[in-house]
């Protein structure tokens, strides 16, 4: 008997497929070609990567444009996702790399080392994230968390020279580790109650209730320790505890990659494995979300305000943001009402344009810190008196991330408190409004010290160069056009999620 005759190989659909592919090749010929031929001109590293995520970014559109006329589908036997949601995800995952890509290079150019390692790293980093965004099986986003983590911790760790920096990158690594085996655990659990870790096949069974008890006690086990696993990745409270350590210990441009992509892949999975998976137990998730998200906003904002380290602080706030994402993925869970759509596009929104805020941000951070890694609040004493231009970038960013009316920050605030509105959770909204009035002493200390604070005579001339002013460019840019064109930027927001 052939049994090789009733075999079917899975038909794998390569250009649907190729994001990912464009991704792994571009860190494949960083890390081969680079290695065996001299080293390279200053910059053509930043280039390569920038270049391969921009190919990564135009293969996903055109294949977003192409969903209008097609139907979403699933690749790989069902375990990645094609559909618009995902898409606009990995279009973000790419911007993300082509700015960090810049900072990096601006560092090189002020004395850090242009190796091609960092590049190669952010390039898995993405593989990994976009893996995320479009898993639709728990062991495919299990496989896109682990590259993406993986990634990160080396990355955290890559400054040779600076004890912090290794520091950093071990301590990451060491409760990384803790923090997947809790969701491995996690699968396990949901593995072992449903029989499926496809999203959709879960869905499924559980649309029908689960009569055994102990069953049920398994599957709330194992829904919690996912929330775990998410929360670490996410730097939700009180699981933390490794943001302030590892954003100041970090390469400064490293932190500004890690803020901005952890976040948009861990919000984009959760959406992904919560609303599609555990609609049916959405009343047992829903209040977990809604403590955690109130813990979050207020030792975030609370704990900002008492640092006097720069990124300390932005890591301090960072977790404050991740409060307001969690306003809206509380809104979403509540499956069924015409609300749930708004709690989505706003934390797809909200963390899509944090992570520009953040790219200015700690971009920013980075040229005040080259030659000295000097982050203190006192470093920023009088640069408007220095670089006036680069301290009115800087100062709008951090306004945005204040709320202030006119910049992207409000627009995402707004949002994912509309949709708590909307949802009748207005404790949380509350919260959230208090929260951002906390946080905002927070970016008016840093703004203080620029504008008002006499210079430092010993500190060192500010200079910009080319890198760093397109990402304070862009990031400025794009912070205030979305500012000024709310309703355009959500409508959009809502036609990705529908």
């Amino acid at each position: 008997m052939d049994v090789t005759a009733d075999f079917m190989p899975p038909t794998i659909e390569w250009y649907a497929l190729s994001p990912y592919i464009a991704l792994l090749a571009g860190a494949l010929v960083l890390l081969l070609v680079g290695s065996l031929t001299p080293r390279w001109p200053r910059g053509w590293y930043a280039i390569v990567a920038a270049t391969t995520a921009g190919s990564a970014a135009v293969l996903a559109s055109l294949q977003f444009a192409a969903l209008e006329t097609e139907a979403a589908r699933t690749l790989v036997k069902g375990t990645i996702a094609h559909d618009r949601f995902g898409l606009v995800a990995i279009i973000a995952v790419c911007f993300i790399v082509v700015m960090s890509a810049m900072t990096t290079s601006d560092a090189a150019s002020q004395g850090a080392a242009d190796t091609l390692e960092p590049y190669a790293l952010m390039l898995t980093a993405a593989l990994g994230a976009a893996v995320m965004v479009s898993a639709n099986d728990l062991l495919a986003a299990f496989l896109g968390i682990e590259i993406l983590s993986l990634s990160l911790y080396v990355l955290a760790a890559s400054d040779r020279r600076r004890s912090a920096s290794q520091e950093a990158g071990l301590k990451y690594f060491i409760l990384g580790g803790f923090a997947s085996a809790f969701l491995l655990y996690g699968i396990a659990l949901v593995y072992g109650t449903t029989g499926q870790t496809n999203f959709g096949g879960i869905a499924t069974v559980l649309a029908d209730e689960i009569t055994v008890p102990r069953n049920d006690t398994m599957l709330l086990a194992g829904v919690a320790l996912l929330v775990v696993g998410f929360g670490f990745k996410t730097s939700l409270v009180p699981f933390h505890s490794w943001t302030p350590d590892v954003y100041q210990g970090a390469p400064t441009h490293v932190t500004g990659f890690m803020a901005s992509l952890g976040k948009v892949a861990a919000v984009v999975a959760f959406v992904r494995l919560f609303v599609v998976s555990f609609p049916a137990r959405a009343d047992d998730w829903r209040p977990v979300v809604f403590v955690l998200a109130i813990l979050t906003l207020v030792v975030g904002s609370v704990l900002a305000i008492v640092q006097t380290d720069v990124k300390r602080m932005l890591a301090y706030s960072s977790i404050s943001h991740a409060g307001f994402i969690l306003v809206g993925l509380e809104a979403a869970g509540h499956i069924g009402s015409p609300s749930a759509i708004d709690g989505v596009s706003s934390a797809l929104t909200y963390v899509v344009l944090y992570s520009v805020l953040a790219l200015g941000s700690f971009a920013a951070v980075s040229v005040i810190s080259l030659g000295t890694a000097a982050t203190s609040l006192d470093a920023f004493r009088g640069v408007a008196k220095r670089q006036p231009v680069f301290a009115l970038g800087f100062t709008v960013l951090l306004l945005a991330q204040a709320g202030v009316p006119l910049t992207s920050g409000f627009v995402a605030k707004f949002g994912v408190i509309r949709a708590a509105v909307s949802t009748e959770s207005y404790v949380l909204a509350v919260v959230a409004m208090v929260s951002a009035v906390i946080a905002a002493y927070l970016y008016l200390r840093i703004m203080v010290s620029m504008w008002l604070a006499e210079p430092d005579s010993s500190a060192a001339a500010t200079t910009l160069s080319l890198p760093a002013r397109v990402v304070l460019v862009v990031s400025v840019a794009v912070t205030l056009i979305v500012g000024v064109l709310p309703s355009f930027v959500l409508d959009v927001a809502d036609s990705f999620v529908r």
